[in-house]
């Protein structure tokens, strides 16, 4: 009896310590089903949001839809003494741009952005797109709500807005409504080009679309399971990086990928109900998501979505034949799946934007050698307690096993043979909060 509760107590001491901080169980209550539930319907409720669709209209069109959520945004900024900066940011895209751009269009981004008090140029990004379509995608006069996807994703921007603005963080929190999705990915790579521009410090984009369907096409019920897809490498790594892969690992650990992880292990930590699946591929087979523009300049995004989509109410024109109901309306739309999804983006947002920086110089060694050792730049951050190194099997999808090595620039890890592991270093704050893994990028002897 005294060894099986001298092993209860320890392993309630790894679960407690692994859970430290009350503030992100507490985000997790404040987000509001009810509230998502409204906003998905006032949304949909606007007929379409075509990015081609009606500007001048108050009640009808991507126009009166966007000025909706840039006045929900300065209401909530409103309600936290001005903490968010709202604004526009748009792009005139060309009629004949691509098959689906019938005539000019100015594609428009409702951006909101929480600065943070220590590093206010370094942002993590939630989004989620405004617009909408059904079978033809050059149709922008006739009903498309759009509900699941993707007022479902625009909705929970807004909801973790609501709760997260109530809290400060050292790192600054983007909340934006992308447009043009549907016609071309026009609004992330307009809203990517504009941080290049701005010189923004981007740690990552957490791209929301579709997490309100929980009853697949297939007849899956699922309300617990959603999919994180991310690429494995990024898209503008040099010649010299590809062949480096060749011989000392990193085909599964770019910095979108390690975001993914990071995501994964919060929800696993703090939100154990839900059941986060990686998906190792940059999207769905085949089709593409608002990160993608993101990934392309060689910032770090993810997609958070629904386990099983129902394509019968996707892209579709609103009917019913042979007693299926085609259509993305609100009926389809599962608000408590939506509110869940909705949690696990704020308790990343809260967590990344809490943590220090990620350190931006690391080597790795220890070849033919029964030892591993590393070497690093310091984080140059008042925050910082030190440094956990990570490492897993390579056919591990997740960091495994981990060692504290406290605050300096370089430990040896002994024991460990480096042929037989990946490996990565987090950088640790004094409040407990870690940056997202870094995979090493340089080799010494």
């Amino acid at each position: 009896m005294k060894t099986i509760l001298t092993s209860t107590l320890l392993l309630l001491s790894i679960i407690i310590t692994a859970q430290t901080d009350q503030k992100i169980y507490d985000i997790i209550d404040a987000v509001s089903a009810d509230r998502i539930e409204k906003d998905i319907k006032t949304l949909a409720g606007f007929g379409t949001r075509h990015t081609l669709s009606d500007t001048l209209s108050q009640t009808r069109g991507i126009g009166a839809a966007r000025r909706w959520i840039k006045s929900e945004f300065d209401h909530i900024s409103k309600e936290c003494n001005n903490c968010l900066e709202v604004f526009y940011q748009k792009d005139l895209v060309k009629k004949g741009a691509n098959q689906r751009i019938v005539k000019d269009v100015w594609v428009v981004n409702v951006v909101a952005i929480q600065r943070g008090t220590k590093h206010p140029n370094r942002f993590i990004m939630m989004s989620g797109d405004i617009d909408s379509r059904i079978t033809d995608p050059t149709d922008y006069t006739n009903d498309s709500p759009g509900a699941n996807d993707n007022a479902s994703g625009m909705a929970g921007a807004i909801e973790a807005a609501r709760v997260l603005s109530k809290y400060k963080f050292e790192n600054s929190i983007i909340y934006v409504g992308l447009s043009g999705e549907e016609q071309g990915l026009f609004g992330g790579q307009g809203l990517a080009k504009h941080a290049k521009n701005k010189n923004w410090d981007i740690i990552g984009i957490m791209n929301n679309d579709m997490i309100g369907n929980i009853k697949g096409v297939d007849g899956v019920i699922d309300n617990r399971t959603f999919r994180i897809f991310s690429e494995p490498v990024p898209p503008t790594e040099t010649e010299k990086q590809r062949n480096s892969r060749r011989f000392y690992g990193g085909e599964v650990d770019g910095i979108s990928r390690q975001l993914a992880r990071y995501i994964h292990k919060t929800v696993k930590t703090y939100m154990p109900d839900m059941n986060p699946m990686l998906v190792y591929r940059l999207d769905r087979f085949g089709r593409g998501g608002h990160h993608r523009p993101f990934n392309d300049v060689g910032f770090a995004g993810v997609r958070i979505m629904e386990a099983h989509e129902n394509y019968t109410q996707q892209h579709q024109d609103i009917r019913e034949e042979n007693g299926i109901k085609y259509g993305d309306v609100v009926e389809h739309v599962n608000f408590g799946y939506a509110a869940k999804l909705t949690a696990v983006n704020a308790i990343n947002l809260a967590s990344i934007a809490s943590a220090p920086p990620a350190v931006t110089e690391l080597e790795i060694g220890g070849i033919v050698e029964p030892a591993v050792k590393f070497k690093w730049k310091k984080v140059n951050d008042t925050n910082v307690k030190g440094y956990t190194i990570y490492w897993r099997d390579t056919t591990s999808p997740t960091w495994d096993h981990s060692r504290f090595v406290g605050n300096v620039d370089n430990f040896l890890l002994k024991g460990i043979v480096i042929d037989n592991y990946l490996f990565g270093i987090s950088t640790v704050g004094k409040n407990g909060f870690e940056s997202p893994v870094v995979f090493p990028s340089k080799i010494f002897r």
